[in-house]
């Protein structure tokens, strides 16, 4: 808070008489202004809507402060203080709507630089001023807290725990305890420490299992629903047959990009190939596999009809996937929102340049795993060298980790996988996708369930034979796909 106090005190130096702090957190927007008011000598005073304009009992001189409950007349007592006082205005944007009156207040307050003038802050969880008074207005935001003060929030909430149970010490490990104060990071001091409360205060313990619960709220605190949507249940590599090169290049870096040293961590990758071939599946594991949060950006939620919208919508859902970092920004079928073309104004071409100058330019930990079916639709620009750390081509698997995908999708239905010649089903599945595999395990359980039998390898073979894989129904893509995959890409299995 010492740091918020100095400066803001610069700003105020510099003669701005219109301040904008936007922030959830207003009880400590509140003090960090009643320690610069009393390291100052500052009389203090706030409004709202339900108590009008209040004053402080410290510092400059008093001011007739009948009920003021109107914001226009708090503004106009504002505008005829003497003294050099500091005002606080909570939550002031619902009555800028159509109101000039109030503007010209606002603008007048602002525009009268006098030193013995008044300062007016304007505090709100988010406020647009009017065109007319904005550049007479500073902006000024807290500093959230850093690794050191979370994990200090963490041990003080931990501390209240252990004395309202008796002495009982809260349980974790040094590892887990670390993953929570960096997953903490993006949020304010008050949003912290009730995250932290919640996860101690269920069981008295913080394990791997409070992690992706405490994601979910993370992510419903900042706001993130629309284009971006968070993917609560994340597959663990053990979910995913084959790719054994992505799953060695992942675990090589984990500690690279979770650690976050040096200038080389790693920025994300890209998977090419076949529908159902596992793309969406590894995505999912890599955070997973990382404990850290995913979430996915839907483009076809970013566009808008009107101009500049679309880029907007994409640069608020970069900047709230850093308010999340570190985590994992899922981009699936990247090419449906930044496929090349003439026809849609320009959009996509501005989409592509946001998003690139974003990936170029981003200091935050976010790891970004975009997947994509029509590598040819793809412009240049996004597949060259630099922009990803690798680029994965993910084909149809092979007889191996076809056989490897039966035992997942049978033991996930509880189904015995030793009773099955998975060799057979591997050599009966030749050219199916994991997908494919999954839905004819699938279909043969409910053939089963109409026949009122248990699933055997008839039936299985039976739902493999009455299934047209699509690399029958489209071999001609998928030949072009692995062309152009040769030599450009590095095969994931």
């Amino acid at each position: 808070m010492k740091n918020d106090i100095h400066d803001l005190g610069l700003v105020l130096d510099s003669k701005v008489k219109l301040v904008v702090i936007e922030s959830w957190d207003e009880m400590r927007v509140l003090e960090t202004l009643t320690g610069l008011a009393v390291r100052r000598g500052l009389g203090l005073h706030t409004w709202s809507v339900t108590e009008g304009l209040q004053r402080l009992g410290f510092g400059g001189a008093p001011v007739d402060e009948s009920p003021t409950l109107e914001p226009e007349a708090a503004l106009r007592m504002i505008k005829a203080d003497p003294q050099p006082n500091l005002y606080v205005m909570c939550d002031l944007h619902p009555f800028l709507d159509d109101n000039p009156r109030l503007v010209r207040l606002l603008k007048e307050i602002a525009m009268n630089e006098a030193a013995h003038k008044p300062t007016l802050v304007l505090v709100s969880h988010a406020l647009k001023l009017p065109a007319e008074v904005q550049r007479y207005a500073a902006r000024f935001s807290l500093a959230l807290p850093s690794e050191d003060e979370l994990l200090s929030i963490v041990r003080d909430e931990a501390t209240r725990w252990s004395e309202r149970n008796r002495g009982s010490r809260v349980r974790t490990d040094n590892r887990t305890l670390q993953q929570v104060v960096k997953n903490l990071r993006g949020l304010s001091h008050a949003e912290a420490r009730a995250l932290a409360r919640n996860v101690i205060c269920d069981d008295g313990a913080i394990t791997q299992e409070d992690i992706p619960e405490l994601n979910k709220t993370k992510f419903q605190l900042l706001d993130l629903e629309g284009v971006l949507s968070f993917e609560y249940d994340t597959a663990r590599f053990a979910d995913v047959g084959g790719l054994l090169n992505l799953k060695r290049w992942l675990a090589e870096r984990q500690a690279g990009f979770l650690e976050g040293k040096g200038i080389d961590a790693p920025k994300g990758v890209m998977l090419v190939g076949v529908q159902g071939g596992g793309k969406s599946l590894a995505a999912k594991a890599v955070a997973g596999l990382w404990g850290l949060p995913l979430l996915r950006l839907d483009f076809a939620c970013l566009y808008n009809k009107f101009f500049g919208e679309t880029e907007r919508n994409l640069r608020e859902a970069l900047r709230l996937a850093e308010q999340m970092a570190p985590c994992v920004l899922w981009m699936d079928e990247v090419e449906k929102g930044l496929a090349s073309g003439d026809h849609d104004g320009g959009v996509s071409q501005r989409v592509l340049g946001t998003l690139l100058t974003w990936m170029a330019e981003r200091k935050a930990p976010v790891f970004v795993v975009a997947t994509a079916n029509a590598i040819d639709r793809l412009p240049p620009e996004l597949v060259r060298k630099g922009r990803f750390d690798e680029l994965f081509f993910v084909d149809l698997p092979n007889a191996e980790v076809r056989a490897d995908i039966f035992r997942i999708h049978l033991q996930r239905r509880e189904l015995e996988p030793a009773g099955f010649d998975l060799a057979q089903l591997a050599a009966a599945s030749e050219g199916f996708s994991g997908a494919e595999i999954e839905q004819a395990v699938v279909s043969a359980l409910y053939a089963g369930q109409a026949q009122q039998q248990a699933v055997d390898q008839a039936l299985l073979l039976r739902a493999l034979q009455s299934t047209a894989p699509l690399s029958v129904v489209m071999a001609e893509r998928l030949t072009a796909l692995r062309q152009w995959a040769d030599g450009r890409t590095v095969n994931a299995g």
